[in-house]
């Protein structure tokens, strides 16, 4: 249960929503995205702002044949080029015609991350984006939300477990 929740993000900025398991934070973000009514009170966006969303886990079945590009069009329609300037982004351009199911976790948080950028966000909300990649890779990938943020002037909205790794790679927690 949420109570007495106050949210603030300006673009460019990096804040990252920290507490275990249970504490809400799932609910905050589907009421952010407009998948959850708030039983009392209300939730304020920016009109027409833009949603780029990176969902904490995917699981796709093993016998769906779906390669990397389709699976980023499911989102909607876009040109080719965008597709290849989102994997290039995000470190991840020789997976366009890989199947979705043989890549590696680490490869799978880049995939979702280009996904959401496709949407060009005016915010990103990002649920544990470095979930199932190793210590390294999660350096990596907080360097890159955090070139992200800069590049495309948008707010990211981080959800994690882990205090430390997060500290250096947010600007509120």
């Amino acid at each position: 249960m949420l109570d007495r929740v106050g949210l603030e993000l300006r673009s460019g900025e990096i804040l990252t929503l920290i507490g275990p398991n249970g504490s809400g934070k799932t609910s905050l973000v589907r009421v952010i995205l407009g998948l959850l009514r708030p039983s009392a009170g209300r939730a304020r966006l920016r009109p027409g702002i833009r949603i780029g969303y990176m969902p904490q886990r995917l699981h796709v079945d093993p016998v769906l044949p779906l390669s990397v590009r389709r699976f980023l069009l499911l989102g909607g329609r876009c040109a080719e080029a965008q597709l290849t300037t989102a994997l290039a982004e995000v470190g991840a351009s020789e997976l366009l015609r890989s199947p979705l199911q043989s890549i590696s976790g680490g490869e799978l948080q880049r995939v979702l991350l280009a996904r959401a950028l496709l949407r060009t966000p005016d915010l990103l909300v990002l649920d544990e984006p470095v979930q199932g990649v190793d210590v390294t890779g999660q350096a990596g990938l907080y360097g890159l939300i955090s070139r992200i943020s800069n590049t495309h002037d948008c707010g990211v909205l981080m959800i994690s477990h882990d205090l430390h790794l997060v500290m250096a790679a947010t600007d509120r927690v």
